[in-house]
């Protein structure tokens, strides 16, 4: 049996889980709910993040986020760490029957290098099927905020990266794409306002997950 036909039956009760959301969404604020709930369902939880996740993925994360560079540059540094992490974590993980809860995943791609940075869709779509032809998150959490929200959120973060220090501009234009995202594959995104009190939205997210 073949890694690809081996994964498609893992998967069946092995889950991959994604976080998304622009900066200053706060969806890192519930991921270790998430993943306790999931344990106390009884599954082994693995939770790592994107760009890293690797020891090299983590090398390329500091590039990444501190580093000047071509755009398509950008692009590629962060489907090479996305290869390794699925070659090194998730699918390991996934063949394991583990659930893999990951903090970002292609969408950001699409919603950064695509949507706020405008590199042309086709050609992450080309990548996308090149790095994970086979491989689609079973559930996507999209933490969604009005801009200046977000953008107060990160006016009180220390050390801002490179993308945190955007402008407006290209903040609305990641959110937008993420949207576009969620409504063209609406079986897998769940869109939380993420602009509600905490206990609201693990409480949404409880029923999100137990649907699962």
């Amino acid at each position: 049996m073949n890694q690809s036909n081996k994964l498609s039956k893992t998967m069946k009760t092995a889950k991959l889980i994604t976080f998304e959301g622009i900066d200053g969404a706060g969806k890192s604020t519930h991921i270790p709910f998430v993943v306790s709930l999931l344990e106390t369902a009884g599954h082994t939880v693995v939770s790592t993040r994107e760009p890293g996740g690797t020891e090299l993925g983590e090398q390329l994360r500091a590039l990444l986020l501190h580093q000047s560079m071509h755009l398509e540059t950008e692009a590629l540094l962060m489907f090479a760490a996305r290869r390794e992490h699925i070659a090194q974590v998730i699918a390991p993980a996934l063949e394991r029957g583990d659930w893999v809860v990951s903090d970002r995943f292609t969408d950001a791609s699409f919603a950064y290098q695509g949507g706020g940075r405008k590199l042309a869709l086709a050609k992450l779509e080309a990548l996308e099927k090149w790095v994970h032809p086979d491989l689609q998150p079973d559930l996507t959490l999209l933490f969604d905020v009005p801009l200046e929200v977000a953008r107060s959120r990160l006016d009180a973060a220390r050390d801002p990266d490179k993308f945190e220090q955007e402008k407006a501009d290209f903040f609305a234009n990641t959110r937008a794409e993420y949207l576009r995202r969620a409504a063209e594959f609406p079986a897998r995104f769940r869109v939380i306002n993420s602009n509600r009190p905490i206990e609201e939205i693990q409480a949404e997210l409880s029923g999100i997950v137990q649907s699962l």
